[in-house]
């Protein structure tokens, strides 16, 4: 059994009060959880990984905790969610990918079960690097008022055998948001998609 310990945990809130127009009645809120741990896999090839999700489960519920309570606590009101990934360079993309069960399954889980799939970036980088989080609606991969990203990354990591693994969360569309589209009020198949 791989284990990934933590050296670090950073979360980051943003709260976008305006875009250049006029000032939406609510200000949209966006949270990033990034957790910096010892990739167990760094410097060598391994043929199985899978094993490693159910390792990273309980960090994904970890990171959707901290974000929640970042966001005020009232699951009802966040409506957006990525994931993502910084490998560092002794590690290899896959094992950023070890991230989409822990991750993803962890913040539906406690958004409620949520619908719509998690988007998600990752990448491999050297110390410092950063990664745009993709956000989408949490029920309705096709509301486009959610499309948005969010650029996180920590000053001192990921060293070559880490990873950055990181979560997402947002309340509310883009705050300018006039691209039509399905809208979160014309959400009728609940398929995750429309």
């Amino acid at each position: 059994m791989p284990e990934f310990p933590i050296r670090k945990i950073s979360v980051l809130t943003e709260e976008i009060v305006h875009d250049g127009g006029p000032a939406p009645q609510t200000p949209r809120r966006r949270a990033a959880a990034l957790a910096v741990v010892k990739n167990p896999f760094a410097g060598g090839y391994a043929a199985e990984l899978q094993s490693g999700m159910d390792d990273l489960k309980p960090l994904g519920l970890l990171l959707t905790d901290r974000l929640i309570a970042a966001l005020g606590g009232d699951v009802k009101a966040i409506d957006g969610y990525g994931k993502g990934a910084i490998v560092g360079s002794a590690g290899e993309i896959e094992h950023g990918a070890l991230w989409h069960v822990p991750g993803g399954y962890a913040m539906r889980e406690r958004l409620g079960g949520a619908k719509a799939i998690v988007p998600s970036a990752m990448k491999v980088g050297g110390f410092g690097s950063h990664v745009d989080i993709p956000l989408g609606h949490i029920n309705a991969a096709y509301v486009r008022s959610h499309f948005d990203a969010m650029e996180v990354g920590v000053p001192d990591g990921p060293r070559p055998d880490e990873i950055v693994f990181v979560l997402a969360m947002a309340c509310g569309p883009r705050v300018h948001d006039r691209m039509g589209g399905l809208t979160v009020a014309d959400i009728k198949v609940w398929d995750g998609q429309r």
